[in-house]
Protein backbone atom coordinates (compact mmCIF):
# COMPACT_ATOMS: atom_id res chain seq x y z
CA UNK A 1 0.00 0.00 0.00
CA UNK A 2 2.26 2.91 -1.30
CA UNK A 3 -0.07 5.84 -0.38
CA UNK A 4 0.05 4.84 3.54
CA UNK A 5 1.44 7.25 5.57
CA UNK A 6 3.09 7.58 9.20
CA UNK A 7 3.56 10.17 11.61
CA UNK A 8 3.69 10.72 15.29
CA UNK A 9 0.17 10.98 16.52
CA UNK A 10 -1.54 14.27 17.58
CA UNK A 11 -3.69 15.37 20.78
CA UNK A 12 -5.86 16.10 17.89
CA UNK A 13 -6.18 11.69 16.94
CA UNK A 14 -7.15 10.74 20.47
CA UNK A 15 -10.88 10.50 19.52
CA UNK A 16 -9.15 7.82 16.79
CA UNK A 17 -6.96 5.94 18.92
CA UNK A 18 -9.28 5.94 21.44
CA UNK A 19 -11.81 4.37 18.77
CA UNK A 20 -9.12 1.38 17.41
CA UNK A 21 -8.48 0.77 21.40
CA UNK A 22 -11.88 -0.35 20.97
CA UNK A 23 -11.77 -2.70 17.69
CA UNK A 24 -8.83 -3.68 18.80
CA UNK A 25 -10.73 -4.78 22.16
CA UNK A 26 -13.56 -6.53 19.75
CA UNK A 27 -10.76 -8.56 17.53
CA UNK A 28 -9.39 -10.21 20.85
CA UNK A 29 -12.88 -10.77 22.02
CA UNK A 30 -13.03 -12.54 18.85
CA UNK A 31 -9.66 -14.53 19.54
CA UNK A 32 -10.50 -15.61 22.83
CA UNK A 33 -14.11 -16.63 21.74
CA UNK A 34 -12.65 -19.05 18.91
CA UNK A 35 -9.96 -20.14 21.95
CA UNK A 36 -13.09 -21.21 24.22
CA UNK A 37 -11.76 -18.30 26.89
CA UNK A 38 -13.86 -15.37 27.46
CA UNK A 39 -12.52 -11.57 27.00
CA UNK A 40 -14.47 -9.50 29.13
CA UNK A 41 -14.74 -5.72 27.55
CA UNK A 42 -15.11 -3.78 30.32
CA UNK A 43 -10.71 -4.99 30.67
CA UNK A 44 -10.78 -2.13 28.34
CA UNK A 45 -10.90 0.76 31.06
CA UNK A 46 -8.84 3.21 29.12
CA UNK A 47 -10.55 7.12 28.25
CA UNK A 48 -9.77 9.77 25.68
CA UNK A 49 -8.85 11.66 28.86
CA UNK A 50 -6.13 9.01 29.99
CA UNK A 51 -5.34 9.72 26.65
CA UNK A 52 -4.61 13.03 26.60
CA UNK A 53 -3.06 13.09 29.73
CA UNK A 54 -0.59 10.30 29.52
CA UNK A 55 0.34 10.90 25.74
CA UNK A 56 0.27 14.59 25.10
CA UNK A 57 0.35 16.05 28.75
CA UNK A 58 3.46 17.76 29.91
CA UNK A 59 5.34 14.09 30.75
CA UNK A 60 4.34 12.28 28.35
CA UNK A 61 4.50 8.46 28.84
CA UNK A 62 4.16 7.14 25.78
CA UNK A 63 4.20 8.19 22.10
CA UNK A 64 2.32 6.61 19.10
CA UNK A 65 2.41 6.38 15.45
CA UNK A 66 -0.33 6.70 13.18
CA UNK A 67 -0.89 5.05 10.03
CA UNK A 68 -3.44 6.28 7.61
CA UNK A 69 -4.33 6.55 3.61
CA UNK A 70 -6.98 8.90 2.06
CA UNK A 71 -7.46 11.04 5.17
CA UNK A 72 -8.47 7.66 7.14
CA UNK A 73 -6.81 6.04 10.39
CA UNK A 74 -5.80 2.58 9.24
CA UNK A 75 -3.86 1.51 12.34
CA UNK A 76 -1.66 2.99 15.33
CA UNK A 77 1.27 1.60 17.06
CA UNK A 78 1.70 3.36 20.95
CA UNK A 79 5.47 2.80 22.30
CA UNK A 80 7.15 3.84 25.27
CA UNK A 81 11.07 3.56 26.27
CA UNK A 82 12.25 0.84 28.43
CA UNK A 83 15.59 0.22 29.54
CA UNK A 84 18.00 -2.77 29.67
CA UNK A 85 20.00 -3.22 32.75
CA UNK A 86 22.13 -5.98 30.75
CA UNK A 87 22.34 -4.23 27.45
CA UNK A 88 23.07 -0.72 29.48
CA UNK A 89 20.68 0.72 26.69
CA UNK A 90 17.55 2.21 25.91
CA UNK A 91 15.10 0.26 24.05
CA UNK A 92 11.55 0.51 22.68
CA UNK A 93 8.55 -1.23 23.91
CA UNK A 94 5.52 -1.54 21.97
CA UNK A 95 2.48 -1.91 23.88
CA UNK A 96 -0.01 -2.11 21.30
CA UNK A 97 -0.12 -2.24 17.32
CA UNK A 98 -3.49 -2.51 15.68
CA UNK A 99 -4.45 -2.29 11.81
CA UNK A 100 -7.86 -2.19 10.92
CA UNK A 101 -9.29 -5.03 9.44
CA UNK A 102 -9.64 -3.68 5.94
CA UNK A 103 -6.02 -2.85 5.71
CA UNK A 104 -4.69 -5.71 6.85
CA UNK A 105 -2.24 -8.04 4.94
CA UNK A 106 -1.37 -4.89 2.88
CA UNK A 107 1.39 -3.85 4.23
CA UNK A 108 0.65 -1.30 6.98
CA UNK A 109 1.78 -3.36 9.87
CA UNK A 110 5.23 -4.17 8.31
CA UNK A 111 5.58 -0.36 7.73
CA UNK A 112 4.38 0.53 11.39
CA UNK A 113 6.98 -2.17 12.36
CA UNK A 114 10.14 -0.93 10.10
CA UNK A 115 8.95 2.12 11.64
CA UNK A 116 9.42 1.58 14.74
CA UNK A 117 12.70 -0.22 14.08
CA UNK A 118 14.31 3.03 12.44
CA UNK A 119 12.75 4.96 15.73
CA UNK A 120 14.99 2.46 17.63
CA UNK A 121 17.90 2.43 16.26
CA UNK A 122 17.92 6.26 15.36
CA UNK A 123 17.70 6.93 19.49
CA UNK A 124 20.65 3.93 19.71
CA UNK A 125 18.55 1.23 21.26
CA UNK A 126 19.37 -2.33 21.07
CA UNK A 127 16.11 -3.98 20.51
CA UNK A 128 12.54 -3.40 20.14
CA UNK A 129 10.55 -5.55 23.04
CA UNK A 130 6.50 -6.58 22.82
CA UNK A 131 4.37 -9.58 23.40
CA UNK A 132 1.71 -11.04 21.78
CA UNK A 133 -0.94 -13.60 23.18
CA UNK A 134 -0.43 -16.85 22.08
CA UNK A 135 -3.47 -17.31 19.95
CA UNK A 136 -3.27 -13.85 17.65
CA UNK A 137 -2.49 -14.94 14.12
CA UNK A 138 -0.09 -12.03 13.41
CA UNK A 139 2.95 -14.03 15.53
CA UNK A 140 3.70 -15.56 11.85
CA UNK A 141 4.06 -11.96 10.72
CA UNK A 142 6.60 -10.98 14.06
CA UNK A 143 8.25 -14.19 13.06
CA UNK A 144 8.58 -13.09 9.60
CA UNK A 145 10.24 -10.24 10.03
CA UNK A 146 12.90 -11.37 12.19
CA UNK A 147 11.15 -11.21 15.72
CA UNK A 148 11.92 -14.07 18.24
CA UNK A 149 9.66 -15.74 20.24
CA UNK A 150 11.15 -15.49 23.76
CA UNK A 151 10.80 -19.18 25.44
CA UNK A 152 12.97 -18.22 28.44
CA UNK A 153 10.77 -15.14 29.54
CA UNK A 154 7.47 -15.38 31.20
CA UNK A 155 5.57 -12.35 31.93
CA UNK A 156 4.35 -11.57 35.07
CA UNK A 157 1.69 -8.74 36.27
CA UNK A 158 0.27 -8.05 38.89
CA UNK A 159 -2.66 -5.30 39.27
CA UNK A 160 -5.68 -3.91 40.62
CA UNK A 161 -6.18 -5.03 44.68
CA UNK A 162 -2.78 -7.00 44.67
CA UNK A 163 -0.72 -4.06 43.49
CA UNK A 164 -2.51 -2.10 46.49
CA UNK A 165 -2.20 -4.27 49.18
CA UNK A 166 1.96 -5.08 48.09
CA UNK A 167 2.13 -1.26 47.66
CA UNK A 168 0.99 -1.07 51.42
CA UNK A 169 2.38 -4.18 52.96
CA UNK A 170 5.06 -3.46 55.75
Amino acid sequence: MSDVTLRPAAETDVPEIYRMILEMADYNKALYAAEGKRFDPAAVRVSEADLRRDGFGPNPKFECLMAEADGRALGFALYLSNYSTFEGRAGLYLEDIFVREEARGLGVGRRIMRRLAAIAVERGCRRLDFSVMPMNPARGFYEGLGCNHLDDWLPYRISDGDLERLAEER
